[in-house]
């Protein structure tokens, strides 16, 4: 869960990161006036959709087996029985 979450912070970051890159690169500094709400919106706009398809190339096959599901771990009398897929 927490890579999860850290790759999907990374890909959300992405876009502000690169645009403060150009920025320092073309102008030579990064200050307020030159993030405006329109670059802004269109930053947010990139890291979603960055964000989503994230989620669906990472995430997307980690799934069960089809047909199958999750069988949690229980005592059987008196022998553990470890949990598994059936």
């Amino acid at each position: 869960m927490l890579r999860t979450l850290l790759v999907e912070l990374a890909l959300f970051l992405t876009p502000f990161v690169l645009y403060g890159a150009l920025l320092i690169a073309t102008k030579g500094s990064v200050v307020p006036e030159h993030w405006s709400p329109r670059a802004l919106a269109s930053l947010a706009v990139a890291a979603l959709v960055l964000m989503a398809l994230g989620l669906l190339l990472f995430e997307g096959g980690r799934s069960a087996p089809p047909g199958s599901h999750y069988v949690p771990a229980q005592t059987r009398d008196g022998v553990f029985v470890p949990g598994h897929f059936e």
